[in-house]
């Protein structure tokens, strides 16, 4: 039996999608907001202690307040694009689902900064403090428990956000915007 789609229904998912994300970007976008101004408030002085850092850490400190401020910019694309789609605007869902696939592909390319900064932390502690090798193992052992949470977190939103794609690209959800 043929699927009838009617112009002009308004999908549940579309709707719940759209509120869901303009909840959403409207808090990162706070956070984000917030982050800008404690990185710069902070730059400074990491600057001045910089001499100490490994190498690849120096360059994510320097690039800290292009990522910061790309992720606010980012996260108020997000929420206008979240109103557009709860209003059913074509090019709204055209950006939406770009901006969906930027986001797998940050937190996909995000993981490796996971494990920089995670092994960072880890050698600094383990410098500074006077650990013997027994505590030292079991810090490194909840450092490896805290890496491989953080990869399955990301995989799955990832998956999560690669689902809204597939089913906002569908001929149903298409129909919806025509």
């Amino acid at each position: 039996m043929p699927q009838t789609i009617y112009v002009g229904s308004r999908s549940l998912f579309v709707t719940i999608t759209a509120w869901a994300f303009i909840v959403l970007a409207s808090m990162t976008s706070v956070v984000a907001l917030v982050q800008n101004a404690a990185v710069a408030s902070f730059m400074p002085q990491w600057r001045a202690g910089g001499a100490s850092l490994p190498l690849v850490t120096g360059w994510l400190l320097d690039y800290l307040p292009w990522v910061v401020g790309t992720g606010f910019a980012v996260s108020v694309s997000l929420l206008a694009c979240a109103v557009g789609l709860l209003l059913r605007v074509e090019w709204a869902r055209r950006v939406f689902i770009a901006l969906l696939l930027l986001s797998i592909a940050a937190n996909l390319a995000g993981l490796w900064l996971q494990h920089e900064v995670v092994q960072a932390l880890v050698a600094a502690t383990l410098r500074v403090g006077a650990f013997p090798p027994q505590a030292a193992d079991v810090f490194g052992g909840f450092a490896a428990a805290a890496q491989v949470m953080g990869v399955s977190l990301t995989l799955a939103g990832c998956l999560l956000l690669a689902w809204i794609v597939r089913r906002l690209m569908s001929p149903a959800v298409r129909q919806e915007f025509a």
